[in-house]
């Protein structure tokens, strides 16, 4: 849930296209997925042949259901050329089915500017698309009017956002449609909507949490959300001076192990701070710090926090490098069980100057790759770090960072990418990772078996992959750390 991105930590952005929720398989019995599978998973090349003669039927079939399964299995099989060409076929066939349905949302509702077009698009879309054709097949309305609620609230049109975020109709979803709207009204300063539209969404994942609901991934997704989306409200009751709601609120989210963050416990421990419990928050704040993901905040309020329990600041730079120093040695041994051995995938690629870069040309360096893309929140998020490790190792020729953008969803990668780097100032050298147009994939980030980004690889001088990490934890120093360690330990090799 896009909600808890506040508070649990790691963030990161999954590739453009998915073939999830499609529901419509039913119809096709399961025994034709069993049967599926197991040609999947065979060595046998008659059974290989069998498996593209089932799917090409599946492909041509005249029911969607069928051929919504077939692009699964051709997705499964990394065979991106034709997954796209029945994703095309799937449409013109059934010009109002889900496929087409879906297609037409991302094509007429999602692409507009402003709240207004959104909703009109959205009207016009429903009378082709009526919701009785689909079943229980509702979660595309769901996120449609989900947008147009959250556009309308960074809008300040309440009235309008509290009429579409009510539309929605699939409840293992509702936790998640409430606090998109939610985090909206709190970006404009409402307090008030964010804190209703946040408890909302907390008490709609708590029925899943507490396993009242069934089994399913569904339900498991809902849960999910419910320890951070619990911490996220008692932050908003903290801002609006509600200390001991907060604090309520702030104890339930902390039942659970996995709510545990350094960004959470600093909110625990503002809020403990409010009520004048400093020994208790600076256990949570010390927690944060040792933790070596305390950005600049956390750390300045320890400090003065430390000044308020101790009485005075003596001290406090000696116990503040002790700190570091335990930090250095715990990031040291993580490092040393997570470094690896695999041969690094050789590739050429373009730069923003057109200029060819091959990984090859690059042995006997430490490179660093970074695959990223401009859509993606997380991996902007990582750059600020990122500039501070470059800028580190710039006087260094053995060490050579390059930025690979990939996953593009417009048809203009390289403006977008090239317009980007220079309204940030930054000094990266970009590689583009265009889709092939025969295959359909972009081969370095398929390559190197990315699933998510930003997603980064440490390579030595030998070529050999020693580390990859993906996502980014917010912190820019810790970030800086990890990354010189990674460095420093693979020049060793």
């Amino acid at each position: 849930m896009k909600v808890l991105n506040k508070l649990t930590g790691l963030l990161f952005c999954v590739t453009a296209f998915t073939v999830s929720g499609l529901k419509a398989q039913s119809v096709t019995s399961d025994s034709t997925k069993i049967y599926l599978d197991k040609l999947i998973a065979s060595t046998n090349a008659e059974d290989k042949t069998l498996l593209n003669k089932k799917l090409k039927t599946l492909g041509a079939s005249n029911s969607e259901k069928d051929v919504d399964l077939a692009i699964n299995y051709f997705y499964k099989l990394k065979n991106q050329k034709a997954t796209d060409s029945l994703l095309d076929v799937e449409v013109q066939k059934f010009p109002l089915g889900s496929r087409a349905r879906s297609k037409v949302a991302t094509d007429e509702i999602y692409i507009q500017k402003t709240a207004l077009a959104k909703e009109n698009a959205y009207k016009a879309w429903l009378k082709k698309f009526p919701p009785a054709n689909f079943g229980d097949d509702l979660i595309v309305y769901d996120y449609v009017v989900s947008s147009i609620a959250t556009d309308y609230a960074k809008d300040k049109n309440t009235a309008k956002a509290l009429e579409y975020i009510e539309k929605l109709q699939v409840d293992f979803w509702k936790g998640n449609g409430y606090g998109g709207v939610a985090q909206a009204f709190y970006s404009t300063g409402d307090l008030n909507n964010a804190s209703i539209y946040y408890k909302k969404a907390m008490e709609s994942a708590k029925e899943y949490y507490d396993g009242k609901l069934p089994n399913e991934n569904s339900s498991k997704f809902a849960a999910s959300g419910y320890p951070g989306l619990t911490m996220t409200y008692a932050g908003i009751l903290y801002e609006q001076k509600k200390y001991d709601e907060a604090l309520k609120y702030a104890d339930l989210a902390n039942k659970n192990p996995s709510t545990a963050s350094p960004k959470s416990n600093f909110q625990y421990a503002k809020i403990l701070m409010a009520l004048n419990r400093n020994d208790e928050a600076y256990v949570r704040l010390e927690e944060a710090v040792k933790s070596g993901k305390a950005n600049d905040e956390m750390s300045e309020t320890f400090k003065k926090l430390y000044v308020k329990v101790k009485g005075s600041n003596a001290g406090f730079d000696q116990y503040a490098a002790e700190i570091r120093k335990g930090i250095i040695a715990n990031l040291q041994q993580k490092l040393t069980k997570e470094m690896i051995k695999k041969t690094a995938s050789d590739f050429t690629l373009t730069d923003l100057d057109g200029k060819k870069v091959s990984l090859s040309s690059l042995k006997g360096k430490v490179v660093i790759l970074d695959f990223w893309a401009t859509w993606c929140g997380p991996c902007k998020a990582s750059f600020p770090a990122m500039q501070m490790a470059v800028n580190k190792y710039k006087q260094d020729a053995n060490v050579k960072f390059l930025f690979i953008h990939t996953w593009e969803k417009t048809a203009t990668p390289v403006k977008d990418a090239d317009d980007y780097i220079k309204s940030q100032k930054y000094t990266f050298k970009v590689l583009m990772d265009t889709k092939d147009p025969v295959t359909k994939i972009n081969k370095v980030v398929t390559d190197y078996k990315v699933n998510g980004i930003p997603s980064k690889f440490v390579i030595d001088p030998a070529g050999n992959i020693r580390f990859s990490l993906m996502g980014f934890d917010g912190s820019n120093e810790a970030a800086v750390d990890e990354i010189s360690m990674m460095i420093d330990m693979a020049k060793k090799g």
